[in-house]
């Protein structure tokens, strides 16, 4: 049998193989993370107060405030020209009984936090890129771009949308590519937002402005990547006009505050999330486009699930590791079918431009915007909440 070098190997140096490598070497499992290194991560991540309380629970951060700014409202605003629109909603987090929905965090002031997090032994982390994977003798062997091979029972695959770690598994995956692209980039307003993420439905996505702190707010606008490619080749001043446009004037002056960056958007999904010793976090195993703020609040559930499925699995086994991906899979199943289907649909249906589909999303808006009890079933499945 192959010799080990670890307990667990975690590939993948993103915020959910961090979450991952630290929280497994906090719960006393001996650790190598594979991280290359990689540009900084100029983006944010809305995380929903369930992912807050489990980073806290888990250690990885002491309390949000001074880390990120708080998430207290999210509006709604009906932008198209469509025969049939959506009313103004503005969901409170009051209105739940909470003092927000979530906060909003700098993925880069994420990563030093995590990385602050990290115990001082049982966590070894190694910045070289893994260039194949195989399992032998209950062993996941992983070779390293100088040749390297490393060891261990349990391999978590934590390397993206493109995740050698899936493919080698074997895991098959459904993928749908958009049309559409996102923009982001931070803005400077004349007028601060407040805690109040606000969202314009425009034909081709949304364009939304979610609250970074003082007068400061992070854009993500998704539009056909054609028209988002013009809007930035024009330069600052062609940018900021098609800015100035798409918030309706709403905020005063506007400025750049960073580059902008544009990526293209797809949907990934994955038949199982874990299988012979091998799981999937993060978007190895699923990816949507940045609606609903479930990408990283997803990813932090795969890795609490993870812990759970460890925590829950007799480690004299010889087959320990077998077992944890097979109950870990078991765990994701649930929440990845109904946080993949429902953030799918809601990016469908704001594509949408037939008639039946604009009656059934105004309606729904309208609903959830007369109904108390209809809004707080939507704040539990937005958070994130299972049953």
């Amino acid at each position: 049998m192959t010799e080990k070098d670890a307990d667990i190997i975690v590939v993948g140096g993103g915020l959910a193989g961090l979450a991952a490598a630290v929280s497994l070497a906090r719960a006393g499992y001996d650790i190598i993370h594979l991280a290359p290194k990689s540009p900084p991560d100029r983006r944010t991540s809305a995380l929903m107060m369930p992912s807050v309380a489990f980073l806290r629970d888990a250690g990885l951060i002491d309390e949000p405030e001074g880390l990120g700014n708080p998430l207290t409202a999210i509006r709604i605003i009906d932008a198209t020209p469509r025969l049939i629109r959506a009313p103004e909603t503005l969901f409170d987090a009051a209105e739940a009984g909470m003092t927000a929905f979530g906060w909003n965090f700098g993925n880069a002031r994420l990563l030093e936090q995590f990385q602050s997090a990290a115990p001082a032994t049982g966590l070894r982390t190694r910045h070289e890129a893994v260039t194949a994977y195989r399992r032998t003798d209950g062993r996941g062997i992983v070779t390293l771009s100088d040749g390297t091979e490393l060891a261990a029972p349990l391999v978590v695959g934590a390397d993206g949308k493109k995740s050698l770690i899936r493919a080698a598994a074997g895991i098959a995956t459904r993928e749908h590519q958009f049309s559409e692209s996102a923009l982001v980039c931070d803005l400077e307003l004349g007028r601060s937002i407040g805690g109040t993420s606000i969202e314009f439905h425009y034909p081709h996505g949304p364009f939304t402005l979610v609250p970074a702190g003082g007068n400061r707010a992070n854009l993500v606008w998704i539009d056909e990547e054609a028209s988002l490619r013009a809007a930035q080749a024009g330069g600052e001043e062609s940018l900021l006009t098609a800015l100035r446009q798409r918030s309706q004037g709403l905020f005063g002056a506007i400025t750049l505050a960073s580059p902008s960056f544009i990526f293209p958007l797809s949907v990934l999904s994955v038949s199982e999330a874990g299988r012979e010793g091998t799981v999937l976090v993060g978007e190895s195993a699923h990816a949507f486009p940045p609606i609903g703020a479930q990408g990283l609040n997803l990813g932090l559930r795969d890795v609490a699930d993870l812990v759970a499925a460890l925590a829950a699995t007799d480690r004299h086994r010889s087959d320990w590791a077998e077992a944890v991906s097979a109950d870990y899979a078991r765990r994701r199943s649930g929440d990845l079918a109904r946080t993949g289907g429902m953030v799918d649909a809601l990016f469908r249906s704001l594509l949408a431009d037939m008639l039946p589909s604009q009656m059934l999303r105004a309606g729904g808006l309208w609903a959830l915007k007369l109904l108390p009890p209809l809004r707080r079933e939507a704040f539990a499945l937005g958070m994130g909440q299972r049953s």
